[in-house]
C-alpha cells in the first residue's frame, strides 16, 4: 500500500494517506469540521472530525466510548467490540491518544406481512470500524479519526475473516496499516485551528 503526505484543514494538520483515497469534498459538500476520504478501489472511508472536547466523562476511555456511540447512534445495527486502549502519536508523544476496534452488524431484512423479504439496498455483512481519538486538553478539542471498512458480500473472501480469532482478512488488515501510518505521521502544524 502506497501513501502520500496529505494536508488537512488547509494544512493545519498533516498525515500520510493511501494514494488510492480521494477527498470527498471534490464531489459533495463536507462540513468545515470534517475531512472525508474515500477509497477509489473499494468502500473504505476515512473521516477526520474536529469536535468539542467531551468533558462530562471521568476517564479518557469513557470519552472514546462516547465518541464511538455518537458515530454509530441511530444506525440500528448491532455492535461488537474487539479492542480498545491507549496508543502514541510518533510526532506528538505527549498528546493522549486512544484506539478502538469494533464492528457493526446490520439487522436481518424486514419481512412483509405476506412473508416476503422487503427489498433493501445492498448492505454489508458487517462494517469494521477503527477509531482513533486524539485529546487536546488545552485546546478543549477532541480529534476523532474513523476508518470505516464495509465488508460487502462478493467484495471480500468471508472465509479469510474470523475476527474472534484475530484473522482480520485483507480489508481490515489494510485498515490497520492505514491507522499505523496515521500514528507515525499525524502532526498538527497550525494550532490556531483550535482557537475558539
Amino acid at each position: 500500500m502506497a501513501f502520500q503526505p496529505t494536508q488537512l484543514f488547509g494544512g493545519a494538520i498533516t498525515v500520510d494517506l493511501p494514494t488510492s483515497f480521494s477527498d470527498v469534498s471534490s464531489i459533495r459538500q463536507v462540513p468545515d469540521h470534517q475531512e472525508v476520504y474515500l477509497d477509489r478501489n473499494g468502500f473504505t472511508s476515512i473521516i477526520f472530525d474536529i469536535t468539542e472536547r467531551v468533558e462530562n466523562v471521568t476517564t479518557d476511555e469513557e470519552a472514546l466510548k462516547f465518541h464511538f456511540d455518537d458515530i454509530v447512534s441511530g444506525s440500528a445495527e448491532g455492535t461488537q467490540y474487539f479492542h480498545s486502549g491507549t496508543t502514541t502519536l510518533a510526532k506528538m508523544p505527549n498528546i493522549p491518544t486512544y484506539t478502538l476496534f469494533a464492528t457493526q452488524h446490520p439487522h436481518p431484512p424486514t419481512i412483509s406481512p405476506n412473508g416476503a423479504s422487503v427489498p433493501r439496498k445492498p448492505t454489508p455483512d458487517f462494517t469494521g470500524i477503527l477509531l482513533l481519538l486524539v485529546r487536546l486538553v488545552e485546546q478543549k478539542t477532541d480529534i476523532v479519526v474513523t476508518v470505516n471498512v464495509p465488508h460487502v458480500q462478493g467484495e471480500y473472501a468471508s472465509e479469510a475473516v474470523d475476527l474472534a480469532a484475530a484473522n482480520l482478512g485483507p480489508l481490515m488488515g489494510g485498515a490497520v496499516k492505514v491507522q499505523e501510518k496515521f500514528l507515525e505521521t499525524f502532526d498538527i502544524k497550525d494550532w490556531s485551528l483550535f482557537v475558539n
